[in-house]
């Protein structure tokens, strides 16, 4: 795996070589393929995993079989890293939604591997706190924000994560589903497929399989607002 990589992920970026490398002595790497399931909501949880190529969904599902993604991770992100902190069940199901390639280290390697390493262990609860303010961004969108602007959200945060420039604008390969994307958004499926087909007709952007070319960021993040 890729150490520039992994050296994205909060648990290695304030590492030298010397100790990313000693440190993935200790991690066990595992592949996926799209649809693989690593973990489901309510398991044990007791390692923390980095992604090194492809994306991973987190998601939760309510007693009536209707699921919310939490989140789309991709390289150079962690998760899982809440066991550490809070031993206890899972709290969403982590499913690949591409070939995935991780690596992985116990909760105990882990908090071996943060007692001389202040430094790394405040720079992971920066990251947790990332994540958390992301989460509350989410529910004030839900609150506040139509499902056209949610879905135009949407689309710009997986762009600044997983976009690449192109003839044309930003294609933003997110390997998302339409009801996936749905599920996002917190919306339905019709819904958000209204509100993308109305971006393509005022030529924001062109619907692809599972990826989008952004032709107008700009009309986007005024519409997002």
């Amino acid at each position: 795996m890729d150490n520039d990589v992994l050296r994205r992920a909060p648990l290695f970026a304030a590492l030298d070589d010397e100790a990313v490398a000693d440190l993935l002595k200790s991690m066990t790497s595992t592949r996926m393929e799209r649809g693989d399931v690593l973990f489901h909501e309510g398991d044990r949880g007791d390692r923390l995993y980095v992604i090194g190529e492809g994306k991973i969904k987190l998601g939760r599902r309510s007693n009536d079989g209707r699921e919310n993604l939490v989140a789309i991770l991709g390289p150079g992100e962690m998760f899982g890293e809440l066991s550490l902190f809070d031993p206890g069940p899972r709290s969403t199901t982590a499913t690949a939604i591409a070939e995935t390639e991780m690596v992985a280290l116990g909760n105990e390697d882990l908090q071996t591997f943060l007692r001389g390493r202040p430094e790394v262990a405040a720079t992971m609860l920066a990251a947790l706190a990332k994540r958390l303010r992301r989460t509350n961004d989410t529910l004030s969108d839900l609150v506040f924000t139509d499902v056209p602007g949610r879905v135009a959200k949407a689309l710009l945060d997986l762009s600044d994560r997983f976009g690449r420039p192109v003839d044309g604008g930003v294609l933003v390969p997110h390997d998302l589903t339409q009801e996936e994307l749905a599920q996002l958004v917190g919306a339905s499926r019709e819904t958000v497929n209204k509100a993308l087909a109305d971006f393509a007709s005022r030529g924001w952007l062109k619907l692809e399989a599972r990826a989008v070319l952004l032709h107008d960021v700009e009309r986007l993040q005024r519409r997002a607002r």
